[in-house]
C-alpha cells in the first residue's frame, strides 16, 4: 500500500466491523486481538492510488469506508463501496489490478503471512474443539485446554502440530505453600494452572513485590523455553493445585512440522481421475472463486464436516496458501482418512501462468464421498 501523509489520526479501527470481514469471521476473538494488534489504518483521498498492478506487498487491505476503483490489466474497471464489500481488495500477489480511492477512503492493513497462520491456529483450535467436546469423559478439561490453545506462547508452533501440544505436557500435583520456581533461577520448563491460584512476586531493593495472582488457565514461566534468561520473579501456590508442565524439549519439538503427502498443481489433471478436490477455504472465499469440480468444507468446520467424506476415496485438499490445506491434511490423515495436500495454489490464485481458471457460478456439494454439482 502506497505510504500517505496526513495530519489526522489515523481511523479507528471497530472491532465489531473486522468481525464481518472476509476471512476474519472466522478467527476467535483472542486470535483477532493478536492480529489487530499490528494492524495499519488509514486514510486515503479521492484520487490517490491505493495499490498498482504488479505490486507485491504481502499486505491484505479492506476498505472500511469509501469507495475505490478496481482496473485491470485490460482496462475493465469496477467500483467497490466499503459498506458492500467484506472480501479483501483483490489481494492476491502480485496484483492483478490498480486501486484507485474514488472518494476518501479508510483502509486497514494486515499482514497476510500473520493473518494466514494465526487463521489457521483459530480453525485448527475450533476442530479440536469440536473433537473435545464428543469426549464426555473430558467434559471438565474443555474451558481450560481452550484457555490454553488461545495463548500466544503456542503462536509460533506450526498449526498441524496444535493437537499433540497436550501430549507433551506432565501433569503435576501441587500444594499451599509449594514454590514452584525461583527469582533468578535458570528454568527449562513452563507451567500452565489447571486447578488452584498462585501468586507471582519480584524482590527488588525495596523489598518483595506482590505482581500478580494468577488462577486457571494461566501461564507462567514461559521465558525459559525461548531464552537462557534467569527466572525474572518467584510463583508460589496459596492453595493446593494441578498444573500442567511443559518441558523445554517438548516445546522444541513441537516447533517442527509433521511431514504429509502433497502434490504439486503441475501434476494434477482436470478434473482429477480418481480423487476429489476439497476447498478448506471460508465459504465466501469458495464463492468468489475455486477449482473447477472441488467441493467445500471449511477447515474450522472439519470436526463436523468430516463424517461427509468416505474412508475409501482419495482427496486432494487445497487452499489459497497450503496452510489451512496443509493442517486439514494432517488432521483428516490422523483420522484415517485418504489425503494429500495440493501445493502451488499460490500461482493458480495469482492468475498468473495459472493451468486452470477458477469458477464462480458452479457449486459442489459432498454426496456419499463424492462431489456432484448443487442444485
Amino acid at each position: 500500500m502506497h505510504e500517505f501523509k496526513s495530519n489526522l489520526p489515523p481511523p479507528v479501527v471497530d472491532v465489531a466491523q473486522t468481525q464481518t470481514l472476509v476471512p476474519l469471521k472466522d478467527m476467535a476473538a483472542p486470535y483477532v486481538e493478536v492480529l489487530l494488534a499490528s494492524a495499519r489504518t488509514e486514510y486515503v483521498f479521492a484520487g490517490q492510488p491505493v495499490f498498482t498492478r504488479g505490486q507485491v506487498d504481502n499486505r491484505h487491505l479492506y476498505l472500511l469506508y469509501g469507495e475505490v476503483s478496481l482496473e485491470d490489466a485490460e482496462g475493465e474497471q469496477e467500483a467497490i463501496k466499503g459498506s458492500k464489500s467484506l472480501l479483501p481488495l483483490a489481494h492476491y500477489q502480485p496484483r492483478q489490478h490498480t486501486a484507485r480511492a474514488l472518494t476518501d477512503c479508510a483502509i486497514l492493513s494486515l499482514d497476510s503471512s500473520q493473518l494466514d497462520k494465526l487463521l489457521t491456529w483459530s480453525q485448527v483450535t475450533d476442530y479440536l474443539h469440536s473433537v473435545i467436546a464428543r469426549e464426555r469423559d473430558m467434559d471438565e478439561d474443555v474451558e481450560w485446554m481452550m484457555t490454553v490453545l488461545h495463548s500466544n506462547l503456542f503462536f509460533k508452533v506450526p498449526p498441524l502440530n496444535v493437537e499433540k501440544i497436550f501430549a507433551h505436557m506432565q501433569t503435576q500435583t501441587v500444594n499451599a505453600g509449594d514454590v514452584i520456581l525461583r527469582q533468578g533461577e535458570l528454568g527449562d520448563r513452563c507451567y500452565f494452572i489447571k486447578e488452584g491460584w498462585a501468586e507471582v512476586t519480584r524482590q527488588s531493593h525495596q523489598g518483595q513485590e506482590l505482581l500478580a495472582t494468577i488462577g486457571p488457565g494461566r501461564c507462567f514461566g514461559e521465558d525459559a523455553l525461548v531464552n537462557e534468561a534467569p527466572r525474572n520473579a518467584t510463583v508460589t501456590m496459596t492453595e493446593n493445585g494441578v498444573l500442567m508442565v511443559l518441558p523445554k524439549q517438548g516445546f522444541y519439538q513441537l516447533l517442527k512440522a509433521p511431514p504429509i503427502a502433497t502434490i504439486s498443481l503441475k501434476n494434477l489433471f482436470f478434473p482429477p481421475e480418481e480423487e476429489v478436490l476439497i476447498d478448506v477455504r471460508s465459504d465466501e472465499e469458495y464463492a468468489a472463486g475455486h477449482l473447477p469440480g472441488a467441493a467445500n468444507i471449511p477447515l474450522h468446520l472439519l470436526g463436523i464436516k468430516s463424517r461427509l467424506l468416505g474412508l475409501t476415496i482419495s482427496y486432494i485438499l487445497y487452499c489459497n496458501t497450503g496452510l489451512r490445506s496443509s493442517a486439514a491434511t494432517h488432521l483428516l490423515t490422523e483420522q484415517g482418512f485418504k489425503v494429500r495436500c495440493l501445493g502451488g495454489t499460490r500461482e493458480l490464485f495469482s492468475g498468473v501462468n495459472s493451468p486452470v481458471a477458477l469458477q464462480k457460478h458452479s457449486n459442489y456439494v459432498l454426496r456419499s464421498g463424492v462431489a456432484v454439482l448443487g442444485q
